[in-house]
């Protein structure tokens, strides 16, 4: 990529407002300089010479002199003095139809190796939630397929409900249970893998398409083998794709596996970050 500027142009104002310079890397944060009306959550990219693709990063702290950002991929090609510059648009990710029967990352590039997806738009992964007026009551039941939790642990549409037991009890099992019993049903599903291994995530992805519930599922994979910051914003692309299709009058069910290790994602980017790494590193607590 090339940026030409024009000589009639203030340079000074250029650089100021789209263009910074990467200071230092180190542990996937970028500290960056010159970006001064840069906003918080926002996107970058960073220019890798000889490359078409740039680096994707967001802006997470934000700092009298420069800012930090961390970044969704590998920093081993990333040196202090490259350039960096401002997308002018929010943390986004791309929603539509095109993703049902995709298994993706949290930035909806394709992960199945079935072509690229034509996504027809994109949503912000932070939006301001719904009054408690506006919100429907919790009327119509979605079964699992489970006897005993029907019974005895009913659940509904708009509700959450939380899995706790040790591992390798069957957490897993009974989301995909869940999933497969909606074959028949108006709902469509979203399964996000965090921290999961890979040959897990081909795993469950296999087992959708034999039952024939791929085709109303996404799934979204962050595994163990990416970034913190990709583990970090899993749930919260997950929930925005969802959101597209609420926003449709269509019924969605968001399974998260497992927020365990986005916890632990969202701890490292705190320290890293310094941020305060106890209770308050932790979302939701």
């Amino acid at each position: 990529m090339n940026y030409i500027i024009d000589e009639k142009e203030n340079r000074d104002d250029l650089f100021f407002k789209e263009l910074g310079i990467v200071l230092e890397v180190a542990d996937g944060i970028v500290t960056i300089s010159g970006l001064y009306d840069v906003s918080f959550g926002e996107m970058i990219d960073i220019i890798i010479p000889g490359s078409n693709k740039p680096i994707i990063g967001i802006i997470l702290n934000i700092e009298y002199f420069q800012v930090s950002a961390v970044i969704f991929s590998s920093d081993i090609d990333v040196v202090p003095g490259y350039i960096v510059m401002r997308k002018y648009i929010l943390m986004s990710v791309p929603t539509g139809s095109a993703l049902l029967g995709r298994v993706v990352d949290p930035l909806g590039n394709p992960l199945d190796d079935l072509g690229n997806i034509n996504s027809k738009g994109s949503r912000y992964i932070e939006q301001i939630a719904p009054s408690i007026i506006s919100r429907t009551a919790v009327r119509k039941p979605l079964e699992t397929g489970l006897k005993v939790v029907d019974s005895m642990v009913p659940i509904g549409h708009g509700q959450r409900e939380l899995i706790i037991g040790d591992t390798k009890t069957g957490k897993t099992s009974i989301a995909l249970d869940t999933i497969l019993n909606q074959k028949t049903e108006d709902t469509l599903c979203i399964y996000v893998a965090i921290g999961q291994k890979r040959s897990s995530v081909a795993r469950i992805a296999k087992l959708l398409k034999n039952k024939n519930c791929l085709d109303s599922t996404i799934i979204v994979a962050a595994t163990a083998s990416d970034t913190a910051a990709m583990q970090y914003i899993a749930p919260y692309c997950g929930c925005s794709m969802g959101e597209y299709f609420m926003n449709l009058g269509l019924s969605v069910l968001i399974i998260y596996d497992d927020l365990s290790k986005h916890a632990v994602s969202y701890r490292q980017l705190s320290l890293l970050l310094r941020r305060p790494p106890g209770r308050e590193g932790y979302p939701g607590d």
